[in-house]
């Protein structure tokens, strides 16, 4: 990433936004862009929560976290195991992010309306499918990703043990170039585990970038969801994600000091994502 870039991505402490700064030309004239973020971090440990920013935001790739799960409820009720094509499909759409494949995963789950009806079953409050085959339109927020995050590296969840440890492990295998977001603030030879979503707007020509997961920073063991929106590219989101990611973590350390927090998450995973 360029200096350019990094310098970019700031962070709004006392309005609780992420402002990411970009321009275009439009006939010779400089146009500014601010873009939007919000961001939620919890301890595992402490159970300590702190939240930057609002609102509701296209999913893009990050919805493929909750078409897996959609898909290991299903075949938790039916008493059955996947299928080696849905393996197949599921590991291609959380480690590669195929598209290809979660929409046939999409359509197996039944799309919008079994998506809903899992993620009521996870406590999910603020997520709504996409129309039709647009799974990536979904519709979600920061504390919600946060919700689903939860349910996967908690043992408070509908998701059994081995549906939870399965998730656990996609994320822990993405490819190296999509390692960037929530990784980005781990603490050097710990575990992580990520799932990111991009997607450029067809109506603005801006791009949504966001990333959700697991990650230990300062020793903490922590669940991160960074949404954005608004980026004039790719990479500025990239650079505005982690920005906001590094604050929260940081605002994180005061509320730790200031509060004896709510105590550990419930059945919470410490130290590597998988270990149950």
């Amino acid at each position: 990433m360029t200096g350019s870039d990094a310098a970019s991505a700031s962070f709004g402490l006392g309005f609780g936004y992420g402002l990411g700064f970009g321009f275009d030309f439009d006939g010779g004239r400089q146009v500014a862009h601010v873009a939007r973020v919000s961001v939620a971090v919890l301890d595992l440990g402490s159970g300590e929560t702190v939240s930057r920013g609002d609102g509701v935001f296209v999913t893009a790739s990050l919805v493929k976290v909750d078409i897996l799960a959609a898909l290991l409820l299903g075949a938790q009720d039916a008493g059955r195991e996947l299928t080696g094509a849905e393996r197949t499909c599921a590991a291609e759409m959380i480690v590669r992010s195929a598209n290809d494949a979660a929409s046939v995963l999409w359509d197996g789950i039944g799309r919008a309306a079994g998506l809903d009806a899992a993620n009521a079953r996870l406590g999910l409050t603020e997520t709504t499918g996409g129309e039709g085959r647009l799974w990536g339109l979904t519709r979600t927020t920061a504390l919600d990703r946060l919700t689903l995050l939860r349910r996967v590296f908690g043992a408070d969840s509908e998701l059994g043990a081995a549906s939870r440890a399965y998730v656990r492990e996609l994320m822990e295998r993405v490819v190296p170039d999509q390692a960037w977001g929530v990784p980005s603030a781990a603490d050097g030879g710990t575990a992580w585990a990520v799932k990111n979503g991009w997607l450029p707007r067809d109506a603005t020509g801006l791009w949504v970038v966001h990333s959700i997961g697991y990650v230990t920073a300062g020793g903490r063991d922590c669940l991160v969801s960074a949404l954005s929106d608004g980026n004039t590219t790719r990479e500025r989101g990239v650079a505005l994600v982690e920005a906001a990611v590094r604050h929260a973590l940081t605002a994180l350390d005061g509320a730790g000091r200031s509060s004896r927090g709510a105590g550990p998450e419930a059945g919470a995973v410490r130290g590597r994502p998988r270990s149950l």
